[in-house]
């Protein structure tokens, strides 16, 4: 009993520090997940704490469980809309880039480390998928907003390369096992049925649950409860049936994310909380996983590794992966660094260990070094990275706080609060001239603590709360009537203004002394751009004009519909 006691407490306090620590850390831009890790190592039998712990099974067991929960809240979080503008590339990336990577890692793995070609393949297939738990924690967690092309390539690949990596390296374990050099045509099929089985898994799990939670009664927390059930017995039953279990939950996720349901915010509020708790744990337990004096040795060979992988192996995948798709090429670049590593190749590493492979904890120790590299190098980049490229957008205005109108089992409607901030745009204004967005109405007005009659508040002041009701999309739209420090970042982005993409291009360019073709005279802003992007246009992405540059501000049902206008660059 007394062991159990202190074993209680000794994972309270590792856990409460990571928490404490993380908090600091973010200040200084630092990768969550790096400290989680770190501090893991430190409590191990390397480190202070001296925590002797070498349990792979139970390791393994927290870990799948862990990516299950994290890949259920990403794909929750996902739009289904962003699948328009991101799905082909992504996907490329998640099967052709996965295979170019570990082809090219292992290949310099092998030979680095003087290894069999399957067994530098091996390492090459462990190290070969980005990771959702780094991508969905780094993105959201660091608040960097990227186009939602941009956002949807990377969110998408990390959350459906796993089945890929998964496959290779359990396909290379067994051709080590059976002693053979060479791989035939038997694995394509096994392939084949992990995707398949994984995709109609998830596609019917995720319908079936829609269906359970329009009919269940259960409140708040007991909802959360049960979706991350539903989601554990989907991933078990897709795995039993030969599918691809991570495939399964993140399709199901996306589905059930993407309906109309009651207490489906409560579910993403609480579902946020059981994902970053279980990265924290996952990682802690991975870094208590790790003998740092066992890697010392392979150091210099685990960072030659770790450099071709980002530098070479990477950027080449995406490169080949992304060639049919007319990508800019600074978001091909930034693709290209933004190959995170994180638990998946550590869990990874740990299949040959469980296998009895010969040489399992040098794979295992090399796809630690890997992502501690990536985490390192990568993970603390990405923002400065974007900002540097202009691939960062504003930040979006967001409300103080808002909370889902339940008026049935279909409601999609919200009530979320405003602070008027200094220099909006609806400091100084009548509530008679806010321009609200179609489906945002005003609920309620507070100034200095105290309700106003709209007929009698005069011209909004900063400070000002006000409260409205309406669809979410509205809402989001509305926030920018009130961040002035948002609104003040969209102008140096976007430009100045922003104009109507419904205005003739001709008429714009007369006023600004523009030469347009004469296949241009009667075409509309908005047309024009469409015909210039060879893929669909996103917010953020830029059009040239002449001497002006138009700058995708708005879309709606996928067209564009409204523009910021900036000096070209040679004139900023």
């Amino acid at each position: 009993m007394d062991l159990i006691n202190q074993s209680i407490l000794v994972a309270a306090v590792i856990l409460f520090i990571s928490l404490l620590v993380s908090s600091f850390a973010s200040r200084l831009g630092a990768p969550l997940l790096l400290v989680f890790l770190a501090l893991g190592m430190l409590a191990g039998e390397d480190g202070p704490g001296g925590i002797v712990f070498d349990n792979y099974p139970l390791s393994y067991l927290i870990g799948t469980v862990a990516l299950v929960v994290i890949l259920f809240d990403g794909g929750l979080r996902t739009r289904i809309d962003s699948f328009r503008v991101g799905l082909k590339p992504a996907m490329s990336l998640a099967t052709l880039g996965v295979l170019v990577t570990a082809l090219i890692t292992g290949s310099f793995a092998a030979w680095v480390l003087e290894l069999s070609w399957l067994e530098g393949l091996l390492i090459g297939a462990i190290v070969g998928s980005t990771d959702a738990a780094a991508v969905f924690a780094l993105l959201s967690g660091s608040g960097l907003r990227l186009n939602q092309r941009l956002s949807a390539v990377l969110e998408i690949e990390s959350g459906s390369n796993d089945p890929m990596a998964v496959f290779l390296t359990m396909a290379l374990i067994g051709l080590i096992e059976a002693g053979r050099s060479t791989p035939d045509a038997s694995l394509l099929v096994v392939f084949l049925q992990q995707m398949g089985v994984g995709a109609l898994a998830g596609w019917a799990g995720g319908r079936a649950m829609v269906w359970i939670f329009r009919r269940l009664s259960l409140e708040g927390a007991l909802l959360s409860m049960f979706g991350l059930a539903a989601a554990l017995l989907l991933f078990a039953l897709a795995t039993v049936a030969g599918g691809s279990g991570f495939l399964a939950i993140y399709l199901a996720g996306l589905l059930l994310g993407n309906a109309r349901l009651a207490g489906l915010s409560t579910l993403l509020k609480v579902q946020d909380g059981y994902a970053w708790l279980a990265q924290v744990v996952m990682f802690l337990v991975l870094g208590l996983l790790v003998t740092p004096s066992e890697l010392v040795p392979l150091a210099p060979a685990a960072l030659a590794i770790s450099l071709v992988l980002m530098l070479v192996a990477r950027p080449v995948a995406v490169w080949l992966g992304l060639l049919p798709f007319a990508l800019p090429r600074a978001e091909k670049l930034y693709i290209s660094w933004v190959g995170l590593r994180g638990a998946v190749p550590i869990i990874l590493g740990i299949f040959p260990l469980m296998a009895g492979l010969p040489n399992s904890t040098v794979y295992f120790n090399v796809a630690f070094f890997v992502v501690l590299m990536s985490l390192v190098f990568q993970g603390w980049s990405i923002v400065p990275l974007a900002a540097r490229m202009g691939l960062k957008l504003p930040a979006a205005a967001r409300p103080a706080r808002s909370v889902r109108v339940e008026t049935g089992i279909d409601s999609h409607y919200e009530a979320a609060s405003f602070r008027v901030e200094a220099e909006s745009v609806a400091e100084g204004t009548t509530l008679d001239a806010l321009a609200l967005p179609a489906g945002a109405h005003l609920a309620a007005l507070f100034r200095a603590g105290e309700r106003q009659a709209p007929e009698a508040a005069g011209a909004l002041a900063e400070g000002d709360w006000l409260y409205l009701v309406g669809e979410g999309e509205a809402l989001a739209e509305a926030g920018a009537l009130f961040a002035g420090r948002v609104e003040r970042e969209a102008r140096r982005f976007y430009g100045v203004f922003t104009v109507d993409a419904a205005l003739p291009a001709a008429e714009l360019a007369g006023a600004y002394g523009v030469t347009l073709e004469p296949v241009w005279a009667g075409a509309t802003l908005a047309e024009y751009c469409e015909r210039h992007g060879r893929v669909a246009l996103v917010p953020g992405d830029t059009v040239p004009f002449g001497r002006l540059t138009l700058v995708v501000a708005e879309c709606e049902a996928g067209r564009v519909s409204r523009l910021g206008i900036r000096f070209a660059a040679d004139d900023d």
